[in-house]
C-alpha cells in the first residue's frame, strides 16, 4: 500500500472507469525493484523479491476488482514470470514465503489446482519444523484459509482438504498431498497437539530481539491455525473461545510488561500480536456469517472493541463499514465514528466515516431513481451533502489530513 501515491490513484473514479495504475509512476516502482535487486544480495535480496511479489499481486487483485478480463490475463502472466524467476534462484528455492506467495497468486488468477500443486510442493519439501516452524504455520494457514473459503457449509468440513493440511501440520512428519479423507484418530491427536503449543507459547517469554520478532509471527500463525482448525472440527464457538484466551493473555502480557518497563519496549511484540489476532477473529466471524446463519452482534462487538485500540487499521474498518451497510439505522455508526475521531490521531477514521457517508448517499440517490433513469430527484438528499461537506472541512483542519494529498482530491472531487 506505500505504492499508492506513486503509482494509482484508486480511489477515484472518472465516469465509470476506474484509474489504474499511471505509466509514470508504474516504470518508476520497476526500474527502483530493477536497480536494488542488483544492489542487494543474501537475505535482502530475497525479502526485495518478497516484497516485488507482494506488488504484482496487489496489481492482480486491482484488476480482479476491476473486472477486467484482459488485463488480468496479461498481468497474470507477468507476475508469474517473476514469481517464477524468483524461484529459480538458489538463494530462494527453499524460501516458503515466496513459495506461498507464488501459489497464492495462482489462487487469484483461478488456477486452484496448479495452486495446490504448489502449496503440496511447497510442504513436502519444506524442513519438518511442525509448529516450531513460522514459515511452515504461515503456508499451511494461507492454504487452509483458501480451502476453507470454496466451502458452502460447515457440515462434513471434518473430511475436507482444510482439516487434512492442519492435522499433517501437527504430526511433524513429511507432507503427505491429500487423498479424499481425513482419519478421526488424527484429528484428536492434533487437537491436543495444538493444545499443549499454544499453551507453551503463551507461558513462555523470548528474551533476543530476534525471538521477539519470529515469536509474535510464530504464535498469530499458531492461534489462526488452532481456531481454524476447530472451527472445522467442533463449530464457530470453539474458534471464538481460542481468540478470546489468547487476545486475554496477550493483554494482561502486555500490560504487565508496560508495568516492569515502564514503557513498551516488549520483548514479545504484544500489540502488534494481539492486532493480528483480532484480525484474524473478525474475518473468521464475518465469513461464517456469509456461510450460515448467525446473529450480527458478536462481530460489531469485536471489531468497535478493535477499532477503539487500532483506529488506524484500515481492514477493520472495511469490515466496519461493510457490516453497516446492512443495518438502516446510521446513528449509531455515526456516533462510534465520532467517539475514534475525537481520540484517535491517525486520518483513517476520518477518510472511512467519509467513505460511510458517501456510500450511504449513492444508496439513497439510487432509491429515488429508480426506474427513470438518470433523471435526478426533485427532492434532492442535502443532508447527507451538508454531514459530507463537515466531515470533510474537520478532517482537513486535522493536523494530518492537511497534509494529505488524498484527502483534498477527494473533497474536490465531491465538491465537483
Amino acid at each position: 500500500s506505500g505504492f499508492n501515491s506513486i503509482g494509482h490513484m484508486d480511489t477515484m473514479s472518472r465516469g465509470r472507469r476506474q484509474i489504474g495504475h499511471y505509466k509514470e509512476g508504474e516504470e518508476f516502482i520497476q526500474n527502483v525493484f530493477h536497480v536494488l535487486s542488483q544492489i542487494f544480495t543474501g537475505k535482502e535480496k530475497s525479502n526485495l523479491a518478497i516484497c516485488w511479489l507482494q506488488y504484482e499481486i496487489s496489481k492482480v487483485i486491482q484488476c480482479l476488482q476491476a473486472k477486467k478480463k484482459k488485463k488480468l490475463k496479461a498481468q497474470g502472466r507477468k507476475s508469474k514470470k517473476l514469481a517464477k524467476n524468483f524461484l529459480k534462484a538458489p538463494d530462494n528455492r527453499n524460501n516458503l514465503s515466496l513459495w506461498k506467495l507464488y501459489a497464492y497468486l495462482e489462487w487469484l488468477l483461478g488456477n486452484t489446482d496448479d495452486s495446490r500443486k504448489v502449496f503440496d510442493t511447497a510442504l513436502s519439501t519444506a524442513e519438518t519444523g511442525g509448529l516450531k516452524s513460522a514459515q511452515l504455520c504461515s503456508l499451511s494457514l494461507l492454504y487452509a484459509q483458501l480451502e476453507v473459503e470454496l466451502l458452502e457449509s460447515t457440515e462434513g468440513a471434518v473430511m475436507s482438504r482444510a482439516v487434512h493440511i492442519l492435522t499433517k501440520l501437527t504430526e511433524n512428519g513429511p507432507y503427505v498431498p491429500y487423498s479424499g479423507q481425513v482419519l478421526p484418530v488424527n484429528v484428536l491427536k492434533a487437537r491436543k497437539t495444538y493444545e499443549h503449543a499454544l499453551q507453551d507459547y503463551l507461558s513462555r517469554t523470548p528474551v533476543a530481539d530476534q525471538d521477539q520478532v519470529n515469536g509474535t509471527d510464530q504464535l498469530v500463525n499458531l492461534v489462526g491455525c488452532y481456531a481454524l482448525f476447530q472451527y472445522l472440527t467442533v463449530g464457530i464457538d470453539a474458534a471464538v473461545l481460542i481468540y478470546t484466551q489468547a487476545s486475554e493473555k496477550l493483554e494482561v502480557s502486555g500490560s504487565q510488561k508496560c508495568e516492569n518497563t515502564g514503557e513498551n519496549s516488549g520483548i514479545l511484540n504484544f500489540p502488534t500480536a494481539l492486532e493480528a489476532v483480532t484480525l484474524l477473529h473478525t474475518n473468521l466471524l464475518r465469513f461464517h456469517m456469509k456461510i450460515s446463519v448467525y446473529p450480527l452482534n458478536p462481530l460489531r462487538e469485536a471489531l468497535t472493541e478493535a477499532l477503539k485500540r487500532y483506529p488506524s487499521n484500515q481492514s477493520l474498518w472495511r469490515s466496519y463499514i461493510h457490516i453497516q451497510r446492512k443495518s438502516h439505522s446510521a446513528s449509531k455508526a455515526r456516533r462510534f465514528f465520532d467517539s475514534v475521531t475525537r481520540s484517535a490521531n491517525s486520518l483513517e477514521p476520518w477518510l472511512f466515516a467519509i467513505q460511510a457517508e458517501q456510500m450511504r448517499k449513492n444508496l439513497t440517490e439510487k432509491v429515488q431513481r429508480a426506474d427513470v433513469g438518470e433523471i435526478h430527484c426533485t427532492i434532492p438528499e442535502t443532508g447527507l451533502t451538508n454531514r459530507i461537506v463537515a466531515l470533510f472541512e474537520h478532517a482537513v483542519q486535522s493536523e494530518n489530513g492537511t497534509h494529505c494529498p488524498l484527502l483534498w482530491r477527494m473533497y474536490l472531487n465531491f465538491m465537483v
